[in-house]
């Protein structure tokens, strides 16, 4: 769920401006899943540039204030929300834990990496929702430890009917800077694709798992 529209915007043009978001219908990157997919995201490439790290920091402590009050702690999902994780739990002056996607194997073992209590009020920070998979497998590990996971804070997400139809089951309240409409909005608007390209990536949207770039596009009827 988007919360601020104006937010939306900036960080679309933000991601599409330093490359984080990548947008190719024509040459479609393939996913580990074996998808084909006119975007790829890497909000990591974040991180280099400050005053966009600084500005995603910013909105997405003040919408963690807004929604939950301040927590107790931040916890970031690895490995790609660590980063920014960090930056949100030093803005806002809490501490911060991160959580692996599995436990290590040697150690103590650790799933949920930093210093937490049972029943401390708990915001995930992640950087990207696909199918929220790992996201909520991080929400899981935290719950396993006793600690109230009060919600989640994204940069962006693809917002795929399934990704919602998991956080609703697991009873998880998700909330993103931007998303994918406002990505590809934001891409036509300043001609970084074209009004056909947009249909294509409209098209992968609806059926990501079956789609390719020869998929026709239906005209519009007059």
């Amino acid at each position: 769920m988007i919360l601020n529209k104006e937010t939306a915007q900036k960080t679309a043009e933000l991601l599409l401006q330093i490359n984080a978001i990548k947008l190719q219908p024509q040459n479609p990157f393939e996913w580990a899943s074996g998808w084909k997919s006119p975007i790829y995201c890497d909000n990591r490439i974040t991180l280099s540039f400050p005053v966009i790290r600084n500005f995603l920091r910013e909105q997405i402590a003040s919408q963690i204030e807004t929604l939950y009050g301040k927590p107790d702690v931040i916890a970031g999902v690895a490995t790609g929300a660590i980063g920014i994780g960090m930056l949100v739990a030093d803005y806002l002056n809490v501490p911060f834990c991160y959580v692996r996607p599995e436990a290590k194997k040697h150690g103590r073992q650790n799933k949920i990496e930093g210093f937490v209590q049972p029943h401390q009020n708990v915001v995930v920070v992640e950087d990207l929702i696909s199918t929220g998979k790992s996201s909520l497998a991080a929400v899981e590990a935290l719950r396993e430890a006793d600690l109230n996971v009060k919600g989640m804070v994204a940069i962006f997400t693809y917002g795929f009917d399934i990704s919602e139809k998991n956080f609703a089951e697991a009873g998880v309240t998700l909330h993103t800077l931007s998303d994918y409409a406002e990505i590809v909005e934001q891409a036509e608007r300043s001609g970084y694709i074209t009004s056909e390209e947009n249909a294509l990536l409209a098209q992968w949207r609806t059926d990501p798992a079956n789609w390719n770039p020869t998929m026709a596009v239906k005209p519009e009827n007059n």
